[in-house]
C-alpha cells in the first residue's frame, strides 16, 4: 500500500528495498539499514533516527520508551502517523494516503479487506479462520512460513498490483502451499495434544516443534469455551510467548494484553500481544507465560 502510494503521490521513479523487521529480544533496530534516500517503518514500533522519514502504526505498543513517544509527538514533517484504533496499518495507510495525499486506493479494496479480516481476526467463527479457503488466508499461511527472506520482498510488489488468487499462482508461491496445507493439518493434531483448558484460559507448549507460524486461531477452534491463550513456540533466533484472547469468546475479554506483555518488555494490541526471549532464555520464556497464565485464569475467576 505504501510503495503504490509513494510512488503514485510522491515520485514516480523511486527504485524500493524491502527488509523485513521482527520482533526480537535486544535491539530491533540496524541503524546501518536506514540507508535509503527515504526510509520507511510500516506496521512496526517508532524509531526517532533522522534517517526514518516516514512511520505509520497501529499497535497499542507503538513506542519503545516515553522518549519516543516525545519525540513523535514533536514531530512536523506531516510524514509520520499513528491510530491505534485501526485494524490494520493497511487500512491505516490508505486513509491517510487519501486523504492527505490525494491517492486512489480503490484498485487495493481486496487487500484493504483482508489485511482488516486478518490482523483484526474478523472472521465469522474459528472454523471459517481455520478452514483457510480464502486466497488471502493461504496466501498469509504462505507468508508466515516463508523459509526465503527474499520471499516477501519479491511478493510486496505484486501486492500493489496483483490480485491474490493470482500471486497464489505465480511459480515461486504455488508449490509452496500444498506442503504447508499438510503441515496446518499437522499442527491442529498437535495443538490438540498439547494445548488445556483451564478457567477458559489455554496454555500451550509447541517449543519442541517447528510451528512458530501455526494458525493463531486453532486453539479457539479447539476450546470454544476459551476466552484467552499463552502459548509458546521457538525459532531459530527466539522463543516466543504468544498472548491472545478468543474473537468469539463466550465471555468479554476485559484484560489489556498488551500491557501485561510490555511488563516483559513485549506488546500488541488490547486483545492480542506477544513477547519475544533470546533462544538461550528457554527458561524465562517459560517462566513469564506461568506467570500470564496464572494472571489471567485469576481475571477469569474473579470476573
Amino acid at each position: 500500500m505504501f510503495s503504490r502510494f509513494y510512488r503514485e503521490r510522491i515520485r514516480g521513479d523511486a527504485e524500493f528495498i524491502f527488509t523485513g523487521l521482527v520482533h526480537r529480544a535486544g535491539a530491533l533496530f540496524d541503524e546501518k539499514k536506514f540507508d535509503g534516500d527515504e526510509n520507511a517503518i510500516v506496521d512496526f514500533k517508532y524509531s526517532s533516527s533522522p534517517n526514518i522519514t516516514w512511520w505509520f502504526d497501529h499497535h497499542e505498543s507503538a513506542f519503545l520508551s516515553a522518549a519516543d513517544a516525545e519525540h513523535f509527538e514533536q514531530d512536523q514533517s506531516n510524514r509520520k502517523f499513528y491510530d491505534p484504533d485501526f485494524k490494520s496499518c493497511t487500512s491505516f495507510i490508505a486513509m491517510i494516503a487519501q486523504q492527505r495525499f490525494g491517492f486512489n486506493p480503490a484498485p487495493l479494496a481486496d487487500l484493504v479487506h483482508w489485511t482488516d479480516v486478518i490482523d483484526g481476526a474478523l472472521y465469522p467463527d474459528a472454523k471459517t479462520a481455520v478452514e483457510m479457503k480464502a486466497p488471502a488466508m493461504k496466501l498469509t499461511m504462505v507468508i508466515e512460513s516463508a523459509p526465503d527472506h527474499g520471499f516477501v520482498p519479491s511478493l510486496i510488489p505484486l501486492l500493489a498490483t496483483k490480485s491474490l488468487a493470482e500471486i497464489l499462482e505465480e511459480p515461486f508461491v504455488a508449490p509452496l502451499l500444498p506442503p504447508l496445507l499438510k503441515r496446518h493439518e499437522l499442527s491442529i493434531g498437535i495443538l490438540r495434544e498439547r494445548s488445556e483448558c483451564k478457567d477458559r484460559t489455554i496454555f500451550f507448549d509447541v517449543t519442541d516443534h517447528e510451528l512458530e507460524g501455526y494458525n493463531k486461531f486453532v486453539p479457539y477452534y479447539l476450546h470454544p469455551e476459551s476466552v484467552y491463550s499463552v502459548g509458546l513456540s521457538k525459532s531459530s533466533f527466539r522463543v516466543k510467548v504468544s498472548v491472545g484472547s478468543n474473537p468469539w469468546a463466550p465471555l468479554e475479554p476485559e484484560v489489556n494484553l498488551a500491557r501485561i506483555c510490555e511488563r516483559y518488555g513485549g506488546g500488541g494490541h488490547a486483545r492480542v500481544g506477544a513477547i519475544s526471549f533470546p533462544v538461550d532464555q528457554h527458561a524465562a520464556a517459560i517462566k513469564a507465560s506461568q506467570e500470564i497464565v496464572q494472571e489471567l485464569r485469576a481475571a477469569i475467576r474473579q470476573s
